[in-house]
């Protein structure tokens, strides 16, 4: 399957479709992303720091050798940072961006489910009354009685915008440190 395809998709020829995902809370909102983007679900562990990183880039981990960003999802939804908790866990997500998949980690409140939601259940998203970006955000429908809002993961974790975003608080701090040097 590739990666340009969206997570929304029939699942069989009768007609009848259905999304694939993985539901999570952020603070106490659920939400979903497609399951083809999760490669693996971890425990938390102690990520490292990198200076001049926007505030929703905790750091990075060690995963098996290869070096992981972790994004605190809540924080780049304009939240307050995640509350490091028993069932914060880190989900790794494969991201297309930049003519290649890359490995992106997130932090999560807690993981509930794997769920298949008929796509007839799935409403667009609303022009107004959630406090996510539209373009985040793939649908809304309810799972359990609840609400759910289905992630648009190549919207919400573009690693070109991630990079932008990275790029100019870096050169925000090499300004104000240049700023702050007397001749």
């Amino acid at each position: 399957m590739s990666l340009h395809e969206p997570v929304l998709q029939p699942a069989d020829a009768g007609g009848e479709g259905v999304a694939h995902c993985v539901t999570f809370v952020l603070g106490d909102e659920m939400f979903a992303i497609g399951i083809h983007h999760i490669r693996e679900i971890i425990e938390y562990e102690e990520i490292t720091s990198v200076p001049m990183m926007p505030a929703f880039v905790r750091g990075i981990i060690n995963l098996r050798g290869a070096v992981v960003p972790v994004i605190d999802l809540a924080a780049r939804f304009g939240r307050p940072l995640s509350e490091i908790k028993p069932g914060t866990c880190i989900a790794i997500l494969s991201i297309e961006g930049n003519d290649e998949l890359s490995l992106l980690g997130i932090l999560l409140d807690g993981v509930r489910e794997v769920v298949e939601i008929p796509l007839a259940a799935i409403e667009p998203a609303p022009a107004f009354g959630t406090r996510l970006r539209s373009e985040f955000i793939q649908g809304i429908t309810t799972v359990a009685g609840r609400f759910v809002i289905l992630l648009n993961v190549q919207k919400a974790l573009s690693v070109s915008e991630l990079s932008e975003l990275a790029d100019e608080v870096a050169s925000a701090h090499c300004s104000e440190s240049l700023a702050g040097e007397t001749p």
